[in-house]
């Protein structure tokens, strides 16, 4: 039997019809990913019905634009992280937690910052991705696992900088401090707040439409490309920079132990014979590595990376803020844009002094290793990493004068537009 052009045509549209409802219900119902029980990967501690327990309790995964937004900010320690960390923990719907991989790194490689053993970084990796999961699904209580001593009843005191995430200060968890107060001192959420109970955690976090998470314990973007595809989340990677001579400059003054030998050659005018070239080699050898697989765009990053200079944030805060919340697609909260104002314009002396602390002029401090280094500290830097400086448009200083003249900005003009 022969098919008219018009039966032909009905039967076209009716399948379309058909493939479109179907398409619009599977993306608006609520649907569970159960996690595979791995052995490998599970945390310490973790009991094997816990798999079941995830399946059970956690929330279903809505796959449409109202889902959450999980934000990693990637780093290395004193880069300028905890500042950026501000712009999220401030804003009123973000729930924000301060380097949550501590635990994870004290419990399986105690004293070691970077372990230089392979399987030692395979294992410490495995931990921070499963817990990163859980943490953006708001399962606080899988951190227990590595909390020491570990939580009682679900209540610790001992959670690594709880101070420094004003969602862990403010009801529900803690009812010490209004919700509109921009400035709560770390030392005073810890002395008023008491212990921190995980179950009101858990649950400020599931009341928040983001969650925002700092870190500086993974080395390299690749590390987190099982995060980045996984389907339940929605993650956004901001990569942060900073000249690696400023980070070296911080670090001496900071870890001063550390980098005692560092501290005698900036005294002595003479490098020691046996300096740990691997506190500076590391720093650039994971940016660069990191910052060229972001910047070659491949497919699996797209529309989730982000490179952010320190630099470029600490001299325009608020328009940098604001291109970061684009990045983002999230509405810049007048909490994060009254702690902008507040916070960077302070005095640098006070700063020095507290050395985790936010309030300084950033402008002044971006470049202010160029007084704490010595130029022998500075071409040596520039010579391990000179790879790494150029590609991020960083200027090199070619001799003593250059160095000491700070009116000489050695910061390209450079866009990082995000990987949309």
């Amino acid at each position: 039997m022969q098919c008219s052009w018009k039966a032909v045509l009905l039967l076209a549209l009716a399948s379309i019809a058909i493939q479109y409802t179907a398409i619009r219900t599977f993306t608006a119902k609520h649907f569970q990913i159960c996690p595979v029980a791995n052995p490998q990967n599970c945390g310490l501690g973790q009991e094997t019905d816990s798999f079941d327990r995830l399946c059970d309790e956690s929330p279903s995964f809505t796959y449409n634009i109202t889902r959450k937004t999980h934000i990693l900010i990637l780093a290395t320690t004193r880069s300028g992280s905890s500042f950026i960390g501000q712009l999220f923990n401030q804003h009123s719907d973000v729930f924000y937690l301060f380097e949550p991989l501590y635990h994870v790194q004290t419990t399986l490689i105690p004293r070691l910052s970077h372990s230089k053993n392979v399987a030692d970084r395979r294992v410490m990796l495995g931990a921070s991705r499963d817990l990163l999961r859980s943490l953006y699904d708001c399962d606080l209580y899988f951190l227990e696992s590595y909390i020491k001593p570990q939580p009682v009843n679900h209540t610790t005191d001992k959670l690594f900088r709880r101070g420094a995430s004003k969602a862990l200060c403010s009801p529900p968890v803690c009812d010490a401090f209004r919700p509109s107060e921009v400035n709560i001192e770390e030392g005073d959420c810890v002395k008023k707040c008491a212990a921190l109970n995980i179950t009101l955690a858990t649950d400020s976090c599931k009341d928040r439409r983001h969650v925002a998470i700092k870190i500086v314990r993974v080395p390299e973007i690749s590390d987190i490309r099982a995060l980045v595809e996984d389907p339940r989340l929605n993650l956004k990677i901001i990569q942060l920079v900073r000249d690696p001579r400023g980070i070296l400059a911080s670090r001496i003054e900071t870890f001063r132990d550390t980098y005692r030998l560092w501290r005698i050659w900036r005294a002595s005018g003479r490098k020691p014979y046996n300096l740990d070239l691997s506190q500076l080699t590391m720093v650039c050898e994971d940016f660069l590595n990191s910052v060229s697989t972001g910047l070659s765009r491949p497919p699996w990053l797209k529309g989730k990376y982000m490179v952010v200079r320190y630099e470029d944030l600490a001299r325009n805060p608020l328009k940098k803020t604001k291109e970061i919340y684009e990045y983002l697609g999230m509405s810049l909260d007048s909490n994060v844009v009254k702690w902008i104002q507040t916070n960077t314009r302070g005095n640098n002396e006070l700063s020095a002094k507290q050395k985790y602390g936010t309030v300084r002029d950033s402008a002044a401090n971006a470049e202010s290793w160029r007084l704490k280094l010595s130029y022998d500290m500075v071409d040596y830097t520039q010579t391990v990493c000179h790879q790494i400086l150029n590609q991020l448009g960083y200027r090199m200083v070619e001799s003593p004068e250059e160095l000491k003249n700070t009116s000489l900005t050695l910061v390209e003009e450079r866009s990082f537009s995000p990987f949309l």
